[in-house]
């Protein structure tokens, strides 16, 4: 099992940017496939952008050109660059590790994001 910690999320005015943060608990970087995953209330949760052990990354269409994500293996921290931010991106946001080999899943709690003027 991995321990993810998500952070940077907050409240930003459309247009704006957020950096999130997803700190795994130790080294998983070569064998798990790292996401982000967003939810509205009452609706499911949304696959939002993912980065393989090989480095080969995915986002959803109405993300692309707007969000990056990448990884500091040194710091065992997945990163979630949110540029151009819209009205319709605001969601809590979770961070999401999938092994490889046993495909096992872990979640982090969640981080709010929230675009409004």
């Amino acid at each position: 099992q991995v321990q993810l910690v998500e952070s940077g999320g907050g409240l930003v005015q459309p247009g704006g940017s957020l950096r999130l943060s997803c700190a795994a608990s130790r080294s998983i970087f070569s064998i798990y496939t790292m996401g982000w995953y967003r939810q509205l209330p009452g609706k499911q949760r949304e696959l939002v952008a993912t980065i393989s052990p090989g480095g080969s990354t995915y986002y959803v269409d109405s993300v692309k050109g707007r969000f990056t994500i990448s990884r500091d293996s040194a710091k065992n921290t997945v990163y979630l660059q949110m540029n151009s931010l819209k009205p319709e991106d605001t969601a809590v946001y979770y961070c999401n590790a999938r092994n490889a080999i046993s495909m096992n899943v872990d979640w982090g709690q969640g981080t709010q994001v929230t675009v409004s003027s």
